[in-house]
């Protein structure tokens, strides 16, 4: 089966065997024998049951269980040798598979979801499973020395049928001539002789079993087998020989008794299979040609169950070839008629396997009768096999999927729901001779249900399609989808039913639209799912839609012809029924006879139906109406075809007869005699009625100073806000790439940001992008390029993926592969363009390098893999990219976003964008004039035309009636008045304005017009003529004709090169616009060409869009959107769009409207006087189709069109009002400024982005031009145009306002009016309609021409689907064709399916895309360097002023180490340098005296974070990181590695004593394997005894002593624990300290790094519970290292002492180099350099006599730091942030273990008051970065009771005992600090800004606020204190004081009268006893109020303050 169609109802993805087959050229070909069969998986049981040999199934007499006696052998002999052949498979029984039953047939079949086992037994084939390979054929070596050359037997005589065509050959009687089909000569047929016995008969039965034949060219006879026979004439297979698969005709001799190809040899069931691969095109060298398997084998077999879509019905990838369907007749005259048709060259070109071939598909097509339903392939005629095919499904196929196309063919035909046997009754149906003559246009017969008959004769003249068998076999597979979910066997649609529904849809088709099988597909699925309900629900409904009697009762097959002819007897006759007795044939000869009788000439459709004789029907239904059955037949060319057609019919001179047709009418003559008449007349001056325009422009030019023109403003350029918007989602995605745990993007370790912009191969689009690159300033940005950088500079950075592509983007691979630091972005713009698979191109490489080409570079594994390049898609038209296959996630879209949401404006712009939605509003609106609209007596011209010249293509007629147009309307414009009638109202209208424009504006500024001419070789013809009338009208001054081609630039004269020059104020003299933006204010007509636009962007100037030649037949959303996108603009928002210009009076009188129309057009249009129109022949023209109906004639009185026919005088204002102007520079648009560039610079203006929709995706997708289908953000529900009349008339102004505005700029109304849209009517009903839910029809037309629906049976596209939902429909709903690069991404949906670095950006054409690109790659580029950038800390040391003065400075300034001796004798200095504690308290020493002002306000407590100053440091390579970074060194260290499993790691506990606590401290260590070596256990994996700790006199380089321990909460992500690049790669000991609720997110983040984890009761505790914990284990380590080493001899004092205390803030260190230049000089200079902490701390652990400090730290960095503050190298004071501390020296010094705040400021002060020494480096200093989450800042204190998240302010944290306050869920010390912090002078009042009167702090440090000064004093017996003996304090602080404080302690204080006293305790009752022990009832005064507790409640332990005044 080899249409791979996947049923709805499978919903498992393909088994990767089966689909190996058929997934590209690589794999090798399937032998011919073996047809491509695949099961669907494991098939379940329910779908296929088991199935009858097709060939048994002869319906028509056959009945359910009767044996078929007649083939018994047959089937026995091929069943056993199908099962000596297959290596794996079990044979099926064969009685199972002669026994048949009735239902099966259908059911096993029906759905195009069978099984096609009996073709492969009848043959004999081992149904291969999906997984066996298949087996290669092994050849005998041929006899030494005979003739092995292909055509010849192995006597060396020739074979070929064209050699020996008009030879006699001698025939035995029984034998008949028969020709085999060699796979190396796929072209020719050999000739040879067979016993007829061994050939079937008609009914493909009774042909015995073996062989007999003859050779005719030795005369050797008497072989008896076709292996020995096919050797001896040499086929050379590469698989079994069988004579049903390569002995293909028999052979006739015609009138002039030559030999030529006859009927297929009708084998049964074997036609199909060949057919299913027919389509490929031909059968290139990769594969056998044999039909079996097919060379496309590949390709052949996409689901097609889509396939139609849109294609009016029968468009789609049918493929067939409209014209000359079958090239090879075989009955008639036996010439290819390729002479006749380019197809043929065409095909010959492009596949060069096929070359004489005429019709690839042709030939391969047809081994044998069709089985019954599947609609039979001519026996005689290849081609005609599925009628136009031929050549159409060729080089679609080439095209679309290389050989996709077959697509549809074998969509159609593959899947017969069940199969026959053809009964072919009678002969073949002969068509007529003259058939094209005589109905001017080509029939195109539709297969329907069952048999269709052969058609031999004159098949040139008819085109045959499967479209719509197709589209009945998916309908009826619809029910499967429903069997899954366990559903009843639910009857699918019958067949009957089908045809009638078929019926009801043709007759209320109006006369000009087109059938769509789209909307028959949804009529079958309403239908049925009505009939569905009634089953379920038991009762009738009524059926909305179309009447299907279904709903009452099934429709019988002899009921059907009479309701069928019911039904079409309301049509007046439009649809005609033929019913037939026997077979179709009777039925469509019985058509052909009327149509050459004429008989049909008012029938559009002929519907024949056989249903009488069996329950099975035949039916067909052929396309006879002119208009529909020319746009059918040409929609079924691909585009290449189309081309070919084209040029064809030119360059043989088909179309002369037009061009004689056109001299025929004018009254005067031929045109060209008319115009050589007037320009003798006329030569030497100007046509008068352009004199005084051109007088005046050439003055405005020759003058110096000309003129200004204000309409023509620069802008400056600039990023819109949505822009910048969509350029922060693209980094927002690739952040979550990043951050995402699969390790796809390690942005951490990417220095810098380069890229590379892809884009088709249009010189335009690559110059627009070389400048938009080069205007916004990215490449200095990104720090690619210097200042000056040069154009070829910039070029390397934009590749055109043309021929030359490949080297340039190698050199890319290579630059990502040696810069892996660098972070590769590649750009892929116009990402729908060319979407074919390399698979493709290898098939086809000879014909076209480029086909394939993006997939091949764009996909290749390099690009994959490499971790440093992120692709980036950006489309307009997404659709292709959003299949089942994507290789994109949903996650990586970014699409544009919507500027309003909820009414709410989001991105306020100046400017609105106009897009597909807004034209088509304005068609709705009554306010103003559509902006699009059609020209309805161009389209009955084009129509007439058509059918006098049937012939012809009808892009031909269209271009030469428009240019005709054109011509005509120029020579009006220019006086010859006459010629007005030879012109629509439309086009006189456009070329008024165009040659009139330039005279309203003083600089001579005009518009432009686009002519859209997709065929190339049509728009070269159309510039010709154009530029040829212009010649002859003496208007070349006037305006330019541009030829736009995507492969060579812009071509302008002098003169207007000269003119834009002077506009753009450009001095270059080489300069040339190179891109369509410079042509800013130019009138011009510019004849874009190409099949699809490349993302051109147009100027503001252009006003009209002439798209009327786009070629309509093919309707693919994304072609249809892309033509119309050409238009998209950005409008200024001042100006109202729908008011018209405010000046200008509305007027609506109609009859006052044409008479202003006709004056104007008398005045202005000739200069002498015309016959006047009457307004009724104008009327005629207008309908309302030119959207301007009665305005279209466009008088100059009427606003928008006022243009029209506007006196030279008057510029018609409405007309100028349309300019509008597109976008900001930086848009994609035509923007005012955006046009300028910078004086003298060369290259485009600086647009920005102006980006348009791209082309289709593929190559093939060239036809799709036309089809231009609906945007997809389009929900504006349409209607046709409110009568032409009223919508147009409201705009009139007033004829008078226009000429006051005489002088006004055509540019002037430029940016507030888009352009004017003229389309095919066939495409403006298109846009315009809309479905029932108001989407508008094209929106839900196939998205693609590379895609098929998944299945017919979706859901409609709905009008509210946002671009995410549109995307997620087209991911579930469509499947890339096998030509399409994603086809081969099977993982259908799996999330490994899709590429990790891969994003798609969408949106609307021209909207700045690459505007909004190239912002994201600055954006991207500044946080790469921020990510290498941190934000430190950079404040100044604060209270420097008041550093003591003392006698002693350690003033060996080039000491590297402290002098022991030297330090002891440095004073300590209390005050507080650090800048985190710039609002903390002073410590007053006895040596200041402080005024109050030194010290600053207190700030607001939530400002401390935010003001603190930072400054953006780079990181060194010697930075700690926090867990986002990945380099390739750190893996390991992080425990990242990919080999290694994440880290095991171990818990241990730990317990120790501790007396102060009164109990047991258990902890617990989480040790990763990789770092047990840290540590000593009892036994390995046992109980942890200790931590192994160094000695002092260890002296090695290689690791770092001291065990660091880094306190850490709320920080798992951000803090800097990664030290492997601090270290420098040195081993050293980390451990985090973490909360016990913290653990596993830390181990989760951190798998490598020891953890040690606190009790749970320290949960909510501070930084001091950590700091004492870290302390007191410690010393516990010590203790048990020092007992543990004791034993091995080492000395207790030799253990190493230190740990290091580090904040996980810390981020890199410095080192300063100070030159002293000598001891005492005053001059310094020195430099600081960051270095590593190994450095830093082997510099300090080799100081000598370094256990005799207690504690050593560094300086904080500042920048600011000046030469004094290094100038010492050391100092004895506080320490911060960095500790080095002795645990052996401070045994006896605690932390406050309840400290949350300054606990480090307490702690210097106990242990320097415990006499120890505290020591600064200042030479070292440490980096600390602003971490803004976690830390002390993640204790929130809120409320305990209310929800309210509302904080609670600082004065609230205490409250009165027993009170009714609110508590607060906090700790109780954190409180108490914060309260004393804000609100300590509330205790003490005398202590506030009286610096020299402290508050005494016994034995703590609290915080009181920067306002109070505190005096530390300590009263630990021999203790350090300062003398207190002078000082007079106003506050004494008693916190917790334990024992050592006594009464006589306090006595030695002396306190000012007033004073207050604070006692803190943990309860009421050690308050009241701390009162009593210390006697303080004695000093101070206590009342009952002043007692205070911290607002917690009882269980959370608060603390209680008793305040007192000293007495």
């Amino acid at each position: 089966m080899c249409c791979l169609k996947r049923p709805a109802f499978c919903q498992e993805p393909w088994p990767r065997a089966a689909l190996s087959l058929c997934r590209g050229s690589g794999d090798a070909a399937l032998p011919s024998s073996q047809p491509l069969h695949f099961c669907l998986g494991p098939t379940p049981k329910c779908h296929f049951k088991q199935q009858p040999p097709s060939s048994l199934l002869k319906m028509g007499n056959s009945y359910a269980g009767q044996l078929k006696t007649t083939r018994f052998e047959e089937v026995l002999h091929n069943s056993i040798e199908a099962s000596l052949r297959s290596n794996s498979l079990v044979p099926r029984p064969v009685f199972s598979q002669l026994y048949l039953e009735a239902e099966q047939q259908l059911s096993a079949l029906e759905g195009g979801s069978r099984a096609d086992n009996e073709d492969e037994e009848e043959e004999g084939e081992g149904a291969l499973e999906p997984t066996c390979p298949p087996n290669p054929y092994q050849m005998h070596p041929p006899p030494e020395g005979c003739c092995t050359t292909d055509g010849f037997c192995q006597a060396g005589k020739d074979l070929r049928l064209v050699s020996i065509s008009s030879e006699p050959i001698d025939v035995p009687a029984g034998f008949l001539l028969v020709g085999a089909k060699s796979p190396s000569l796929p072209d020719h047929l050999l000739v040879c002789a067979v016993d007829r016995r061994f050939l079937p008969d008609d009914n493909g039965h009774n042909a015995l079993l073996g062989f007999s034949g003859n050779c005719v060219g030795c005369g050797k006879k008497g072989f008896c087998y076709f292996t020995e026979f096919s050797n001896h004439i040499n086929l050379k297979l590469t698989t079994q020989p069988k004579k049903q698969k390569h002995l293909k005709y028999y052979l006739v001799r015609n009138a002039q008794g030559a030999l030529t190809k006859g009927p297929l040899i009708c084998w049964k069931g074997s036609e199909f299979r060949s057919r299913q691969t027919a389509a490929s095109t031909g059968s290139s060298s990769l594969f056998p040609p044999a039909e079996s398997s097919g060379p496309l084998a590949t390709f052949s077999g996409e689901p097609i169950p889509g396939t139609t879509p849109s294609i009016p019905m029968g468009a789609q990838q049918a493929g067939p070839a409209s014209e000359h369907p079958s090239l090879t007749a075989a009955i008639g005259p036996a010439v290819l008629n390729g002479k006749d048709s380019p197809k043929h060259q065409q095909l010959v070109k492009n596949d060069p396997s096929a070359v004489p071939r005429p019709s690839a598909l042709g030939i391969l097509s047809n081994s044998g009768p069709p089985k019954k339903r599947h609609k039979g392939w001519s026996p005689e005629s290849p081609s005609t096999t599925d009628g136009g095919y031929s050549q159409g499904g060729g080089n679609r196929a080439k095209y679309e999927s290389a050989g996709m196309s077959c697509m549809p063919q074998v969509g159609l035909v593959g899947p017969a729901p069940v199969t026959f046997p053809v009964v072919a009754s009678g002969e073949p149906v002969s068509v007529p001779d003259n058939l094209l003559k005589i109905c001017k246009a080509k029939p195109v017969i539709f297969k329907g249900h069952g048999n269709f008959p052969y058609l031999c004769g004159n098949l040139n003249d008819v085109v045959v399609s499967p479209l719509l068998y197709t589209c009945y076999q998916n309908s009826q597979s619809i029910s499967r989808a429903y069997e899954q979910y366990g559903a009843s066997t639910i009857q699918p649609i019958s067949e009957e039913m089908q045809l009638l529904l078929t019926v009801y849809y043709l007759v209320q088709l109006a006369a000009d639209q087109v059938p769509l099988m789209e909307d028959l597909e949804q009529i079958f699925l309403r239908s049925w799912r009505e009939s569905h309900l009634t089953e379920i629900r038991q009762y009738q409904q009524p059926q909305p839609c179309p009447p299907a009697p279904s709903a009452v009762a099934p429709v019988t097959s002899a009921q059907l012809p009479w309701l069928a002819g019911l039904a079409a007897s309301s049509c007046n006759d439009s649809v005609h029924i033929i019913e037939c007795t026997y077979s179709l044939a009777e039925g469509l000869s019985e058509m052909f006879r009327l149509l050459v009788e004429g008989k049909l000439a008012k029938t559009n459709y002929v519907v024949i139906v056989r249903a009488c004789r069996s329950p099975a029907i035949d039916s067909c239904v052929a396309v006879t109406g002119k208009y529909q059955a020319r746009i059918l037949s040409e929609s079924l060319l691909t585009p290449a075809e189309y081309q070919k057609e084209v040029n064809y019919e030119l360059v043989t001179g088909k179309v002369d007869s037009l061009g004689a047709f056109f001299s025929t009418l004018c009254p005067e003559g031929d045109i060209d005699i008319l115009l050589d008449k007037f320009h003798q007349e006329n030569q030497g001056h100007i046509p008068s009625s352009l004199t005084a325009s051109s007088v005046t422009k050439s003055a405005s030019l020759d003058v110096g100073g000309a003129p200004a023109c204000t309409s023509y403003n620069l802008e400056p350029h600039h990023i819109r806000p949505f822009q910048l918007a969509v350029a922060q989602k693209l980094l927002s995605h690739v952040c979550s790439i990043a951050d995402s745990s699969t390790q796809n993007l390690d942005l951490g370790s990417f220095e810098k940001v380069d890229f590379l912009i892809c884009i088709p191969p249009s010189e335009v689009t690559y110059q627009q992008t070389l400048f938009h690159v080069w205007h916004s300033g990215v490449l200095l940005e990104l720090g690619l390029e210097k200042e000056h950088m040069t154009k070829q500079r910039v070029e390397q950075y934009v590749l055109k993926l043309d021929a030359e592509a490949q080297t340039k983007f190698k050199s890319f691979l290579q630059n990502s592969f040696q810069n892996p630091h660098t972070l590769f972005v590649l750009i892929h713009d116009h990402a729908h363009w060319d979407l074919v698979s390399s698979a493709v191109h290898n098939l086809y490489s000879q014909s076209d390098p480029a086909v394939g080409l993006v997939d091949r570079l764009l996909n290749c594994r390099e690009v994959k893999e490499a971790p440093n390049i992120v692709t980036l898609h950006v489309t307009s038209f997404p659709y292709a990219l959003q299949t089942q296959h994507t290789l994109i996630s949903p996650y990586n879209e970014i699409h544009w976003p919507a500027s309003y949401s909820h009414g709410v404006d989001l991105y306020p712009e100046n400017k609105k964008y106009f897009g597909l939605s807004e034209f088509i509003e304005s068609t709705l609106s009554g306010h103003s004039l559509p902006l699009l609209r059609y020209d309805s007596s161009f389209e009955a011209m084009v129509t007439a035309l058509g059918k006098r010249f049937p012939r012809l293509h009808s892009a031909v007629i269209r271009t030469f009636v428009l240019v005709q147009h054109y011509a005509a309307a120029m020579m009006a414009v220019s006086g010859l008045s006459q010629m007005k009638d030879y012109t629509s109202v439309e086009t006189l209208e456009i070329t008024q304005n165009l040659i009139n424009s330039p005279k309203q504006c003083p600089c001579g500024h005009g518009l432009m017009v686009l002519l859209r001419v997709p065929c190339s070789p049509l728009a070269a013809v159309a510039y010709e003529r154009l530029a040829h009338v212009r010649a002859r009208l003496a208007l070349e001054e006037h305006f330019e004709i541009i030829l736009g081609n995507p492969s060579s630039g812009i071509t302008i004269g002098k003169h207007f090169v000269k003119q834009l020059k002077m506009w753009q104020k450009i001095e270059d003299a080489e300069w040339r616009p190179q891109t369509y933006l410079e042509l800013e204010g130019l009138p011009c007509i510019l004849i874009f060409s190409g099949m699809d636009p490349h993302g051109e962007s147009l100027p503001r100037s252009l006003r009209y869009c002439d798209l009327r030649l786009i070629n309509s037949s093919c309707l693919v959303r994304t072609a249809l959107e892309q033509e119309l996108g050409l238009a998209a603009y950005f409008v200024s928002n001042e100006v109202p769009l729908e008011k018209g210009a405010r000046n200008e009076p509305l007027e609506s009188d109609a009859e006052k409207l044409s008479s202003t129309d006709n004056e104007d057009e008398e005045l202005v249009t000739e200069g002498s006087t015309s016959e006047k129109r009457s307004p009724v022949k104008r009327e005629r023209s207008r309908s309302h189709d030119s959207a301007s109906s009665s305005l279209s004639s466009k008088a100059s009185s009427s606003a928008p069109c006022g243009e029209s026919l506007a006196q030279p005088a008057a510029p018609s204002q409405g007309e100028r009002a349309r300019s509008p102007q597109p976008c900001g520079p930086s848009e994609e648009a035509r923007a005012p400024g955006d046009r300028q560039r910078p004086h003298a610079s060369r290259g485009p203006p600086p647009v920005i982005s102006r980006r348009s929709p791209g082309p289709t995706p593929q190559p093939d997708s060239g036809l799709r031009t036309g089809q231009r289908s609906v945007q997809a953000s389009v929900t504006v529900s349409s209607s046709q145009l409110s009568s032409s009349g009223s919508s147009s008339s409201s705009m009139a102004p007033a004829a008078g306002t226009l000429v006051l505005q005489a002088s006004q700029c055509s540019m002037s109304k430029a940016c507030r009016q888009p352009p004017i849209v003229f389309l095919p009517k066939l495409v403006y009903d298109m846009v315009t309609a809309t479905d029932s839910s108001g989407l508008p029809k094209a929106a839900s037309l196939l998205p693609s021409h590379s895609v098929m629906w998944a299945s017919s049976f979706r859901p409609l596209l709905s009008k509210t689907m946002t671009s995410t939902e549109q995307s997620l429909y087209y991911r579930q709903w469509t499947v890339p064709r096998p030509s399409h690069m994603d086809y081969g991404n099977r993982a259908e949906g799996r999330v490994d399916s899709f590429h990790p670095r891969r994003l798609l950006l969408s949106g609307p054409p021209q909207i700045g895309k690459t505007g909004a690109y190239l912002q994201f790659l600055s954006i991207l580029s500044r946080m790469l360097i921020r990510l290498t950038e941190v934000d430190v800390y950079d404040e100044e040391e604060i209270n420097i002023n008041l550093r003591e003065e003392s006698d002693w400075h350690y003033l060996q300034l080039s000491d590297p180490w402290p002098d022991l001796e030297l330090f002891k004798k440095l004073p300590f200095d209390y005050i507080i340098h650090d800048p985190k504690y710039e609002d903390a308290s002073l410590i007053c020493s006895h040596l200041q005296s402080i005024k109050s002002e030194d010290r600053g306000m207190s700030r607001k407590p939530e400002e401390l974070y935010v003001r603190r100053q930072t400054a953006r440091m780079r990181l060194s390579k010697y930075a700690a990181y926090n867990t986002y970074h990945h380099c390739e060194q750190c893996h390991q260290y992080m425990g990242f590695h990919p080999r290694y499993q994440l880290y095991e790691s171990t818990l241990h506990a730990f317990a120790f004593s501790y007396s102060m606590l009164g109990e047991e401290i258990q902890l617990h260590f989480i040790i990763p394997k990789s770092k047990e070596h840290h540590f000593v256990f009892s036994q390995p994996g046992g109980q942890l005894e200790s931590m192994r700790l160094p000695l002092v006199t260890d002296k090695s380089h290689e690791y770092i002593k001291s065990p660091t321990f880094t306190p850490t909460t709320g920080r798992h992500e951000h803090g800097l624990f990664n030290l492997y690049h601090a270290m420098d790669g040195a081993s050293h000991l980390h451990v985090l300290v973490v909360k016990e609720y913290e653990m596993a997110i830390y181990k989760k983040y951190w798998p490598n790094h020891i953890m040690l984890v606190l009790p749970s009761i320290f949960n909510s505790a501070g930084v001091g519970a950590a700091h004492f914990l870290i302390k007191e284990l410690s010393y516990h380590n010590l203790e048990l290292e020092r007992n543990r080493q004791e034993e091995l001899g080492i000395k207790p004092q030799d253990i190493w002492p230190f740990i290091v205390i580090s904040d996980d803030s810390c981020v890199m260190w410095n080192v300063v180099d100070v030159d002293c230049g000598g001891e005492r000089s005053k001059e310094l200079s020195w430099s600081e350099r960051n270095v590593s902490l190994k450095h830093i701390m082997q510099h300090i652990e080799a100081s000598p006599n370094i256990t005799h400090y207690a504690l050593i730290g560094m300086r904080k960095w500042s920048s600011k730091t000046g030469s004094s503050e290094v100038r010492e190298p050391f100092s004895r004071c506080h320490v911060h942030d960095f500790l080095i501390l002795n645990v052996d020296l401070t045994q006896n010094v605690q932390y406050n273990q309840n400290r949350f705040m300054c606990d480090d400021v307490d702690f210097n002060l106990r242990v320097h008051s415990a006499g120890l020494l505290l020591c600064r480096f200042n030479r070292f200093s440490v980096m600390k970065k602003q971490i803004a989450v976690g830390g002390h800042r993640s204790f929130h204190i809120t409320s305990k009771v209310s929800d309210n998240a509302a904080a609670v302010v600082p004065a609230q944290y205490i409250c009165a005992p027993d009170s009714k306050h609110t508590f607060l869920a906090a700790p109780a010390q954190l409180l108490l600090e914060k309260f004393f912090q804000h609100h300590s002078h509330r205790f003490f009042p005398l202590s506030l800004k009286n610096h020299s009167h402290p508050v005494l702090s016994v034995d703590c440090y609290l915080n009181l606020g920067s306002q109070i000064s505190v005096c530390y004093v300590s009263s630990r017996p021999h203790s350090l204190n300062i003398s207190c003996s002078d000082f007079m304090f106003s506050g004494l602080l008693l916190y917790l004081c334990d024992s050592f404080v006594g009464a006589s302690f306090l006595k030695k204080f002396h306190f000012l009268k007033g004073a207050t006293l604070c006692v803190i305790c943990q309860d009421r009752n050690s308050l009241r006893q701390t009162v009593v022990r210390l006697e303080l009832e004695d000093e101070w005064q206590f009342r009952l109020r002043d007692e205070f507790q911290t607002a917690n409640a009882k269980e959370d332990r608060p603390l209680f303050f008793l305040t007192g005044r000293h007495i």
